[in-house]
This record gives structure tokens, C-alpha cells and sequence, in this order.
């Protein structure tokens, strides 16, 4: 057994046999109530299991690209130093020795202070930081988080050193070694709660991740680890943890609920699969759901097995929500039987900052600051990507045009020198401005939210003709006689803004008029019609390289180069080397949206 499963599971025996005893929440008057008609008073524990999802670095309730505490129009809130605060809350009305706090994943990504300690200052570097968000969340008391897919965009060396920073497991049933086919991480976790006159009850959680990883980040895990389908996993390791004595299992998931997938069928798995897991194995009675990015208070399925009901719960991404499993268990019989689970969420927003947590990272989140307040250019008009959905905007040209310009360099010694260069970039942010004047390395982050990385793959006028239509789907169906409506204009079928590409270096229209598969037209190259045994190299993101939203050909394409530099920071080193951000330097007009000929626009 890896020494790190060896560990965590050894202190998860060791911590459930720790706990202190838990006096059973309103024990004494179901006991009285039930002597009052001659039965023998049945002993009763109520245990409230905490979960977070989809934290992606946020610790604090601030917005590092726009220099500012976080605001939206909803009025959220965000940062594990709220969660704490309401943690604190729970814990008191509940007592801390009744309570378990858990995390479904996507911890380590997503912010500039993430960021910045895995590549600026890097954990893994010697005498390296403690991670903020291991320090956070080792600080606020997690017992055990699972594995999300953006655990591992900084590598697996960086993930393992995490995970030796932390005081809690990283649960992955199904993150296995690719050699022996056993659990990488370790597989599931449990604590003992104590109950006065009682065995104690004996709480089980297993880790699960997503199959995706396999494509998202197949540069790092290719050859080294598997991802296999969250229902089979589950399927294995409930039993077992039934065989073990477990009274209650919950599953931390790092899977949505709607049953879909954004990798078409590259592999026979689905990524949101967390209510097939409830529907098809039984034995498991809460599942804490990640990865979507979406709230859901509370989700009863059925299991078709048992007839039992498994709740689910979402709590909203960025530490913006708390989860709140309440779990009612009865000992009869000679053993403990749960009799009903109800979920709910809790708004951060309601609370204050932890003083503890704010105490413990405002060093780590002060450099951070200053880091991205860096000055590395000037610009000299606003750029924004408000409209970018729909119109061709300078802000993506300027993706576009460094990928080129990097790609270009990178092959310009090779046999492909004398091909093409065209590149896709999507409208990650809707908000994301450059302003005139200053350009700093917040302005820049805040245009390319992701810490994706640049290939070049070899792909032919026929491919990137179906890859157009493939990413025109994007745009809903608009008759040409019909009103246009920015707001319902996009994502069709629930694709997201990131699953929607320009392509630079062609000029094309795409008349969302016509039904989808058929809706580029006048599709040019160098001001002729593209043929289509024209050879391109492609620039294109790891994420969309690797299969990421299941755009046709370019996963099976011929790699031609690659690197481990973030595009963001290739776009921070051209505006610096440029030291003006002038349009006139990469914008252009390649596309446009029509209706039966006619622009839209």
C-alpha cells in the first residue's frame, strides 16, 4: 500500500477512536416519550456532515482582477474565511464532537493566490511555502476533501506535495495507479462518533473523482493514472465499507448531477454522474456533489436496488455556500440504522470574516496583491470582452495573435515552418476589461481566467471546416424576421462560453439562421475559398487539445509541439515586450454573425 493511503487511513482509525464522546441531540425526550408507552427507549444520534465544493483558491471574499472585496449583483459572497465563520456556528449548535466537514474538490486552481504558489513562488520549490488553502482549510478543521480535475493542471508533484501539506485525506476511490490498477490516493475515510450507552456510530466517506481528468490533463497523468467511471468505482468500495462496519456512508463526488458529459465519447464514462451513483448502488445515503458549479439545496434519488432515498446536496462554488447534511440514526436491534437524511445550504453572505483565517493568510494574499498590480504595459484604448459572445472582439484577437506569434517561433527551425498558423481562443469572461492606460498582470488574468497551456497540432482545411461548425452550435437557432436577443442568443443547449472558439486567420461567417451543422459560410482563406486539403497548424489550448469539449479532430491530430508555460503568462510576456497594447498589433475581422447573408450586427 502507497504510503500516503497507508497514513491517512491509519489516522482515520486512530482519529475515529480520538473523538470525544457525542451526547445524542435530542436523546432524552424520544427516550421519555417512548417509555411513556412501555417500550424500551431506543438510543438516538444526530450527526451533521459540512460540505464545500469548487473552492478553486478562493480564501478570502476578494476579486484579485479587479483589485477589489468581491461583489455581484446577487449579492454573494465568497472565501473559506466566511465558511469558516458559519463551520464556527454549526459547530457550536451542534457540538464539534456531532459534526464532519468535507470538500468534493477543486481546491488548488483558480485564483491569482493559487496561482502564484504553485509557479511564482511554488510549494514545491526547496523550503517552499505551506499552501494557503492547506493552511486554511487545515486551520478551519476539514476532515477530508476529494479530488477535483483541476487538482492536477499543476502537475502531480505539486498536487502529492499539497496533499503532504495538508492535516486531512485527498480522497480518490478512482484515481488509480496506472500499473497495479490500485487506488492512488486513498479511497475513503472514516470516523467514529461516541454515544453514551451505545456503540459508537461509525461514519464512512469515499472520494470520488472525474474521468475527465484522463483528457483535461492527460500531459501529466498519461501513463502514470487512471481514471475508471465513477459508478463502477462506487460499486466496489460501498460494499466494503459496508463489510467494515460503516453506519453511514456518504460519497464526496467530484461529479455533477445532470448525467452529461462535456468529452463526448472519447471515454465510456459520464462526467456528471454523481445521481447515477445514488440511482444504481446501493448502500450509500448522502453524496456531497462538485464539479458543476451549481446549487442544489437538496436532490432525493432513488436507488433502484433498494427503494431508498439518497440525498444529495451542491453547495455553490467559491466558498459562496455550505452545505448541511442533518442525518437522524436510531440503534435498534443491536445496531445503528439511519432513518432519514434532509440537506440543506447556507448562504456566506450572512456572516462575517473568520478573524482567525483572515489573520492567518493576510501575508500570502498581501504579496499576491502587489504581484498582480504589476505594471507591464500601456494600452491605448479599453478593450473589453462584454460583447465578445457574439461579436468579433479585439481583447480575443490579442489570445489569438500570441498564440501565433508563439507557435510560429516555436517551429520556425522545423519542416512545418512554411505552413499556416490560425489559433482558437473562447470568451472565458464576460466582465474581463484592459483599460487605456495601464496594463497589469490582473488585467491580463483576468482576460484568461485558466492556467491552460499551448499546442500546435497539424490539422486540414476539411477538419477546421467541421471544427467551425462544431463550435457554431453555440449560437441559438434565430430566424431572420425575428427579434435578436444578446441575452438568449448564446448557449444553446447549455454550452458554456468557454466551449465556444474563434478561429483567427480565416475569414467565415456563421448564419445562425441555418440550423446547426450547416451554418458557416464564405469560408476563406488568404481571400480564396479554403480547400480543404490545405494543411494548418492549429494553435490551440492543452484543455481543447486533449479532447475538452469534444470539438471534432483536433484531440486525434498530429501534435506538433507543446510546452508547460501558461498562455497567460505568454500573453503577459508579449504586452511587455511590446510595452504598448495597440490594437493595430493584432486585431482583425474574421468572422461575423449573419442572418441568411445579412449581418446581424
Amino acid at each position: 500500500m502507497p504510503l500516503n493511503r497507508r497514513k491517512f487511513l491509519e489516522k482515520s482509525a486512530v482519529t475515529g477512536a480520538g473523538v470525544a464522546l457525542a451526547s445524542a441531540v435530542g436523546a432524552p425526550a424520544a427516550q421519555a416519550a417512548e417509555a411513556g408507552k412501555g417500550k424500551k427507549p431506543s438510543k438516538r444520534y444526530s450527526l451533521t456532515v459540512m460540505g464545500t465544493t469548487d473552492l478553486h483558491g478562493h480564501v478570502f471574499n476578494w476579486d484579485y482582477f479587479k483589485d477589489a472585496e468581491y461583489s455581484d449583483a446577487k449579492g454573494n459572497a465568497q472565501g473559506l474565511s466566511r465558511i469558516s465563520t458559519l463551520v464556527n456556528q454549526v459547530r457550536a449548535a451542534k457540538g464539534r464532537c456531532n459534526t464532519l466537514l468535507l470538500d468534493a474538490g477543486d481546491t488548488i486552481q483558480g485564483t491569482p493566490l493559487t496561482y502564484y504558489y504553485a509557479k511564482v513562488d511554488p510549494i514545491t520549490a526547496p523550503g517552499g511555502p505551506v499552501h494557503p488553502m492547506a493552511a486554511a482549510m487545515n486551520a478551519i478543521g476539514y476532515d477530508a476533501v476529494a479530488l477535483g480535475n483541476h487538482e492536477f493542471n499543476y502537475g502531480i508533484e505539486t498536487l502529492r506535495k499539497f496533499e503532504e501539506q495538508c492535516d486531512f485525506p485527498l480522497l480518490g476511490a478512482n484515481a488509480l495507479d496506472a500499473k497495479t490498477l490500485k487506488p492512488a490516493f486513498p479511497p475513503y475515510f472514516i470516523k467514529k462518533f461516541r454515544v453514551p450507552g451505545a456503540p459508537p456510530v461509525k461514519v464512512a466517506v469515499l472520494g470520488l473523482t472525474n474521468p475527465g481528468i484522463a483528457i483535461w490533463d492527460k500531459a501529466y497523468v498519461e501513463g502514470k493514472l487512471k481514471f475508471p467511471g465513477l459508478e463502477e468505482q462506487a460499486a466496489k468500495w460501498v460494499p466494503k465499507l459496508r463489510s467494515m462496519g460503516a453506519d453511514v456512508v456518504i460519497v464526496s463526488a467530484h461529479s455533477g448531477s445532470s448525467g452529461t458529459s462535456s468529452y463526448g465519447d472519447q471515454l465510456p464514462y459520464v462526467e456528471n454522474s454523481a445521481a447515477l451513483v445514488a440511482q444504481q448502488v446501493p448502500g450509500i445515503d448522502a453524496i456531497l456533489v462538485g464539479h458543476a458549479h451549481v446549487e442544489i439545496p437538496e436532490l432525493k434519488v432513488t436507488n433502484t436496488a433498494t427503494g431508498k432515498t439518497v440525498v444529495l446536496s451542491e453547495p455553490l462554488a467559491y466558498a459562496e455556500r455550505l452545505s448541511l447534511f442533518d442525518i437522524e440514526l436510531v440503534f435498534e436491534k443491536g445496531k445503528w440504522t439511519v432513518e432519514s437524511v434532509a440537506s440543506s445550504v447556507l448562504n456566506s453572505n450572512s456572516v462575517a470574516d473568520d478573524p482567525k483565517i483572515t489573520k492567518l493568510l493576510k501575508d500570502d494574499h498581501d504579496i499576491v496583491v502587489k504581484y498582480v498590480n504589476q505594471v507591464v504595459g500601456k494600452a491605448t484604448q479599453t478593450l473589453t470582452t462584454v460583447e465578445a459572445r457574439y461579436k468579433d472582439a479585439p481583447i480575443i484577437d490579442l489570445i489569438t495573435k500570441v498564440q501565433e506569434d508563439v507557435v510560429k517561433a516555436a517551429l520556425a527551425s522545423t519542416e512545418y515552418a512554411s505552413l499556416p498558423v490560425i489559433a482558437q481562443a473562447s470568451p472565458f469572461s464576460r466582465t474581463s476589461e484592459i483599460p487605456a492606460g495601464d496594463v497589469t498582470i490582473r488585467d491580463l488574468s483576468s482576460l484568461y481566467v485558466y492556467d491552460n497551456t499551448l499546442v500546435a497540432k497539424l490539422m486540414t482545411g476539411a477538419q477546421v471546416r467541421a471544427y467551425l461548425e462544431y463550435s457554431a452550435q453555440y449560437f441559438v437557432q434565430t430566424a431572420a424576421d425575428a427579434v435578436v436577443d444578446v441575452e438568449k442568443l448564446t448557449n444553446a443547449n447549455n454550452r458554456p462560453d468557454y466551449n465556444y472558439d474563434y478561429v483567427s486567420g480565416l475569414s467565415y461567417d456563421i448564419d445562425i439562421a441555418q440550423a446547426a451543422g450547416s451554418r458557416i459560410k464564405n469560408l476563406t482563406y488568404n481571400g480564396a475559398a479554403l480547400d480543404d486539403a490545405q494543411q494548418f497548424v492549429f494553435a490551440v489550448n492543452n484543455y481543447r487539445a486533449n479532447g475538452g469539449g469534444a470539438f471534432p479532430h483536433v484531440a486525434s491530430a498530429k501534435e506538433l509541439w507543446a510546452e508547460s508555460t501558461e498562455i497567460r503568462t505568454r500573453i503577459a510576456e508579449w504586452v511587455t515586450a511590446k510595452g504598448v497594447l495597440n490594437p493595430a498589433d493584432f486585431a482583425s475581422v474574421d468572422w461575423k454573425l449573419t442572418r441568411n447573408g445579412t449581418p446581424v450586427f
